[in-house]
């Protein structure tokens, strides 16, 4: 039985998967993150910590947050940051502006190379810096 939990896909197959389908599961897995570490240090409750989590995802806000975790990767990240930033996207939402955008992508892109490629402590790691960064401003 595979273990959906704990993929450890091979460097190939994930080198053949677009930017694209890396954001789709990054998405995913950026905002249990976020919705954890908002849970984990009481930052909001009820009606409040949907909002929060809404304001820790949002593309600006993703966009913003990446520059806490460009200075720390190496350069295998560094290019799944890059496809993911020159992904090919269709639409923006309104709120965002097109650069946003695909910042948000190349960092959801990361994030979904690392969880399928079983890296989680590293994502933990960078998320966990990004949130740091977040903090202290």
């Amino acid at each position: 039985m595979t273990d959906y939990f704990s993929p450890a896909m091979s460097g190939d197959a994930l080198r053949a998967m677009s930017s694209i389908a890396l954001a789709h599961v990054g998405d995913a897995v950026y905002e249990l993150l976020a919705r954890t570490y908002l849970c984990l240090h009481g930052k909001a409750t009820g009606k409040g910590l949907h909002r929060a989590a809404v304001a820790l995802v949002r593309a600006e806000k993703q966009a913003e947050l990446s520059a806490y975790v460009l200075p720390l990767l190496n350069g295998e990240e560094r290019d799944v940051f890059r496809r993911g930033r020159n992904a090919n996207v269709h639409t923006v939402p309104q709120h965002a502006a097109r650069a946003e955008y695909q910042t948000a992508t190349a960092l959801e892109a990361l994030f979904g190379w690392l969880y399928l490629k079983g890296e989680k402590e590293r994502a933990n790691a960078l998320f966990a810096a990004m949130m740091e960064g977040n903090d202290a401003a």
